[in-house]
């Protein structure tokens, strides 16, 4: 089985164990806020802490589901075409900037963080999905300077 080498068991691991607790930290805010509102709760606080409790979840379990494939990956109980064809990070869903203005601090927080790690978990899923093929800009200016050289018989 072909894996790539520069996506690594260590560093999935480290991910899936980062996602887990943050999942675990998401779970018990918004459990908490799932309960009957306080009376005279604001209804665009509990709007918001809805809506951004059903994003954060979501952004949480599609974190996970690529992380979880990821390691079958190194398990070998995907091969790399079926990861590739069904184990793609889906796009994040932003927060809404005045749902967030209406929640309490701690909790805008822990949304920033979720969406902080999907951004690092899409930018390594993206970086995966191309191979890894990112040439430095010194290589690359070496490369053209070669193609030049070979193109003028030097």
């Amino acid at each position: 089985m072909a894996k790539s080498t520069n996506l690594s068991r260590p560093i999935i691991e480290a991910l899936y164990t980062e996602a887990l607790v943050l999942a675990d930290d998401v779970r018990a805010v918004f459990a908490r806020g799932a309960h009957e509102p306080e009376i005279g709760a604001d209804t665009m606080v509990r709007l918001a802490l809805s809506t951004e409790g059903l994003k954060t979840t979501t952004r949480m379990m599609h974190i996970l589901a690529w992380l979880l494939n990821q390691r079958a990956f190194f398990s070998g109980e995907l091969n790399e075409d079926q990861v590739r064809k069904h184990g793609t990070l889906p796009p994040d869903r932003p927060s809404d900037p005045k749902a967030l203005a209406s929640l309490e601090p701690a909790t805008r927080e822990l949304i920033a963080e979720s969406e902080r790690l999907h951004e690092r978990i899409s930018r390594l899923d993206e970086a995966w999905r191309s191979g890894f093929e990112m040439e430095s800009p010194a290589r690359a200016f070496h490369s053209r300077l070669e193609r030049r050289f070979n193109a003028h018989g030097l």
